[in-house]
Order: C-alpha cells, then sequence, then structure tokens
C-alpha cells in the first residue's frame, strides 16, 4: 500500500508518481488542510441531512493520502482499479475521494480564472511587471484526443483535420514567465483556433503585446484595439523577404514559452493521453492541471500563494 510517509523518502519517484516536488507537496497540503473544514462543511451542508454533520459513512485514508492518491491519479492517469490496488481500497471509493477533494484542490491553486480576476485588478506598477513582465502575453490553443462519440452529429464536430482525431480544444494565455493566466472552456475539435479567440478572447490591457502564431490571421483586422503580433505570411508565388524570416524567426523565439508550457500540462497523463472521463469533467480537470502548473511556477518565482487561497 502506498502512503505519504513511504514515498516522501525516494524524492525522485514523488516527483514522477505526483507531477510535483516533495516540498511543493508540503506547501500544497498546507493549504488544504487549512481549507478543509470550511470545505466539508459547505459540502455537508449543501442538502437536507437526516443526521448530524459528522456521522455518516467516514473516508478510509487520512486526508494527505487522499491528496496524494489525487495528484497520482492526474499524473499517471491510472484506472481506478489500479489506484484501488495501490491505496487498499474498491474503486467506487477511489471515485468518491477523488470527486470530494477535487474541489478543495481547487480552492488552494493559483487556477488562471483566479490569476486573470486578480491581472484585471492590478492597481500598481509592481503589480503588473508581476503578470505582464516585458509587457507581453502569447497565446496558442492545444488539443487533447477524446473517444470516439457514439453520436454522428458529435463525430463530425469533434473531428479535428488538424490532428485527424476526436478532439477536445482550448484556448491559453500565457505571460513571459510561463503563468497562465487565461484559459477557455474547452471547444469541439473542428472549430478553428480563431473562431474561439472571437468569441472567448480575454481582455488584454492596451500597452500589453499579445504573440500568436498564423492560426489567428486576421486579428490585427478585426481587433485593432488589441496590439498584436503574428508571424508574416509567405507571398503566394514569391520567395519569404530576409526581413521577414528574421522576424518570424525572432518571434518564434519569444513564443517557445507558451509551447513549453502546454508541454508541462501534458506531463499530467490526463492532459496527455486520451481524456477517457466524461467531457463534463473536462473542464475541471484542466483547470486542476493548469493550476498545479501555475503553482509550481509562482513558488519558484516568489509570489504569495496565500491570496489565491480560498
Amino acid at each position: 500500500m502506498i502512503t505519504y510517509e513511504k514515498l516522501y523518502k525516494k524524492t525522485n519517484s514523488f516527483r514522477s508518481f505526483t507531477g510535483i516536488t516533495a516540498p511543493e507537496f508540503d506547501k500544497l497540503f498546507a493549504f488544504v488542510e487549512k481549507e478543509y473544514p470550511k470545505a466539508e462543511a459547505e459540502r455537508l451542508g449543501r442538502r437536507k441531512r437526516i443526521n448530524a454533520i459528522g456521522q455518516g459513512r467516514k473516508f478510509s485514508l487520512e486526508l494527505i493520502d487522499r491528496l496524494l492518491m489525487l495528484l497520482m491519479y492526474y499524473r499517471l492517469y491510472c484506472s481506478f482499479t489500479f489506484m484501488g490496488f495501490l491505496f487498499n481500497l474498491d474503486q467506487s471509493s477511489v471515485w468518491r475521494d477523488i470527486k470530494y477533494i477535487e474541489p478543495l484542490v481547487e480552492r488552494c491553486i493559483p487556477l488562471p480564472k483566479k490569476l486573470y480576476e486578480k491581472a484585471k485588478k492590478i492597481t500598481t506598477m509592481e503589480d503588473f511587471q508581476k503578470y505582464y513582465p516585458e509587457l507581453k502575453a502569447f497565446l496558442d490553443a492545444t488539443e487533447q484526443q477524446i473517444p470516439r462519440p457514439k453520436n454522428k452529429r458529435r463525430r463530425k464536430s469533434h473531428y479535428s483535420g488538424k490532428k485527424k482525431k476526436h478532439t477536445a480544444k482550448t484556448q491559453l494565455m500565457v505571460n513571459q514567465n510561463g503563468l497562465i493566466l487565461h484559459k477557455t472552456g474547452y471547444e469541439r475539435g473542428r472549430k478553428h483556433d480563431y473562431d474561439i479567440f472571437k468569441k472567448k478572447h480575454p481582455k488584454i490591457p492596451k500597452n500589453v503585446e499579445l504573440t500568436t502564431d498564423l492560426g489567428y490571421l486576421g486579428i490585427e483586422k478585426d481587433f485593432p484595439k488589441i496590439k498584436s503580433r503574428i508571424p508574416r505570411k509567405k507571398p503566394k508565388g514569391k520567395p519569404r523577404a530576409k526581413e521577414d524570416k528574421k522576424f518570424n524567426k525572432k518571434l518564434s523565439r519569444e513564443r517557445i514559452v507558451v509551447e513549453h508550457v502546454i508541454g508541462k500540462t501534458k506531463k499530467f497523463g490526463i492532459m496527455g493521453g486520451i481524456f477517457r472521463n466524461r467531457l463534463s469533467r473536462y473542464d475541471d480537470a484542466s483547470s486542476i492541471v493548469y493550476g498545479l502548473v501555475n503553482f509550481r511556477a509562482m513558488m519558484n518565482q516568489g509570489f504569495d500563494l496565500n491570496e489565491f487561497v480560498g
């Protein structure tokens, strides 16, 4: 049976199994432990109860092991049966524990929506530089394969011609330091990146430069108030100018940060392989993964994470 005490002694295994380091886990658990009584009171008080709060079925695992199980599930994306074998639970208990602790984890990590709301309320130049260093932001979309839908209409709408698979698509905005400042809800794989942007684009400060790829061609015309930069397209039937090559090369070096962030999210198995859960859970699962990526980055950058708890 895996427990926190056993896994903590193996540093490399801890990071491989959970996606975060042991000190980062301890920091996260401190927030989770602090918010747990309040979160449990809210959960148990949502509906009318026959018995008093505190009665009823108990959790088999301690809170710290339930958090460990959640992170291992997101990182390794094993079946509930296998996770139950590792933690000495039946698969229904694994699902129950994960389902109940997910909202608690969301309260304790810097989700993109929390950063986005915080960035909109910036009042000082110092805070502005934290969220938009060098006054730059980078935009891109990422796709993840989903099981082939049974419904014919859904098969058509979720089929991505680019990936040649049925996918769910999410659009991210990242800053220079790799923080995810905004994410959209998932869209059908058939939908073009620019169509998503036109309907769900984030509000960006006027003096912040938004860098995209050629998938967002037309942004300068349709959104003149946004200070944007996109690669220069090769003229039809003509060679690309040297100035355009230099410009595109420099742009690629800058916007590689968003590709690196997407790569970090896909190291979590739940975002990297085929998404086997119901699509109704996709946005919650992706938010937690993106929040964990932000959590690690903000710890390294010296942010006060207490302001994102709750």
